[in-house]
């Protein structure tokens, strides 16, 4: 006789508006960040981001580095580890749900190798399989332990950042990712493991950002934003301004670079002010959300049709990335500058939602959604 697990996927009818439209819209946030991280062929400053020199292009890049690098990813483990409380509320008992979840974070470690090897090295799904099997082993812990460790975890996430990106100002090497600045697609294909392996590093700053959406998950802030939601929906984005401001016109030269142990700092800070930025992102669109309630236009449900299909729509922008930007392709990283890199970007992520849209439609579900289904809730 075949049975099944009694915890299951959620159904489409249970879903909560507000996860899925944040993700749907960070996922813009994640296609410019990315797109940046090809460009190649030219001196690299701080965080490697390339130098350039008219003023549309830097004042692009200011704007990126202020808004966006280093604010979306903590944005989505925040939404990981809030996903993860509303996987764990549907056990039968502990062990099954303990189980399941430690399933699904093993498979998405693997699903973020096969990424980072065939793709993209900055891949983020190990990086959150990661996150999963550390939540798995906190979540009995109790709510101000959670929120001390995430608190205290901020100190190796600065020092750490600090010396990651601490990479000379106007060299003409890349320090991370080389692989997306070589011709040989075999060298590059033989680089990205190690590169990989490495990304976590700079991404260390999503365990804190996910501990506090496991805390927030218990208490369902995105479905019922309180007082708190609303305070971090302002102060979030003005703190992730403060921090991000310096570094983006650092490395655009609006303002001198300084000695290292200045850019040092400046990198610390603003990495740590993204998680505040990433959380408030989640923040404010949980009060847009709360307000849109269940008069939901064409884009707000194809946003949220994507979100709900956010890793195929994450590894499909990989694949047009790809296609479009290193220089074993067409090589349009060694071509277009900021600007340009970011309407690109603001592109794919536009394509990806209108595949998300006709998935919808026509009732299918993301294929990698579908097969991380499969793996994590096994008959037997």
């Amino acid at each position: 006789m075949v049975t099944t697990l009694g915890l299951r996927p959620v159904r489409q009818s249970e879903r909560q508006l507000a996860p899925d439209l944040a993700r749907g819209v960070m996922l813009a946030l994640i296609a410019v960040a990315n797109s940046a991280i090809y460009l190649y062929g030219r001196p690299y400053g701080i965080r490697q981001h390339v130098i350039e020199h008219d003023l549309l292009n830097r004042v692009t890049a200011t704007l990126s580095m202020t808004f966006v690098d280093g604010r979306a990813y903590p944005m989505f483990a925040a939404l990981f580890g809030y996903g993860m409380v509303q996987i764990w509320n549907r056990r039968r008992d502990d062990a099954e749900g303990r189980r399941v979840l430690k399933r699904r974070s093993l498979w998405l470690l693997a699903f973020g190798a096969a990424h980072a090897v065939l793709l993209f090295s900055g891949d983020v799904l190990g990086v959150y399989g990661l996150l999963g099997l550390l939540i798995v082993r906190l979540l009995r812990v109790r709510d101000r332990t959670l929120l001390i460790l995430a608190g205290v975890w901020l100190v190796p996430v600065a020092l750490l950042s600090a010396l990651a990106y601490n990479t000379p100002q106007a060299t003409g090497q890349r320090t991370i990712f080389w692989s997306l600045a070589i011709e040989d697609p075999l060298t590059a294909l033989a680089l990205r493991p190690i590169e990989w392996v490495m990304t976590p590093v700079g991404m260390t700053g999503v365990f804190t950002a996910g501990l506090v959406g496991l805390w927030a998950g218990r208490r369902e802030l995105l479905a019922v934003p309180d007082g708190l939601v609303r305070r971090a929906a302002v102060w979030g984005p003005v703190i992730g301004v403060l921090g991000g401001l310096p570094v983006g016109l650092t490395a655009t030269g609006f303002l001198a670079a300084g000695d290292p142990v200045t850019v040092m700092a400046l990198n610390a800070v603003h990495v740590v002010s993204g998680i505040a930025a990433g959380l408030g992102y989640a923040a404010l669109i949980a009060l847009l959300a709360r307000r849109i309630g269940t008069r939901r236009g064409r884009l707000v449900t194809a946003l949220s049709a994507c979100g709900q299909r956010s890793m195929t729509s994450y590894l499909l922008q990989s694949v047009l990335f790809v296609a479009l930007l290193p220089p074993y392709t067409i090589g349009l990283g060694g071509r277009l500058g900021s600007a340009a890199t970011v309407a690109l970007a603001i592109g794919v992520w536009a394509a990806t939602v209108a595949v998300a849209e006709f998935m919808r439609r026509t009732g299918a579900r993301g294929p990698a959604e579908t097969l991380l289904r499969r793996l994590t809730y096994p008959r037997g």
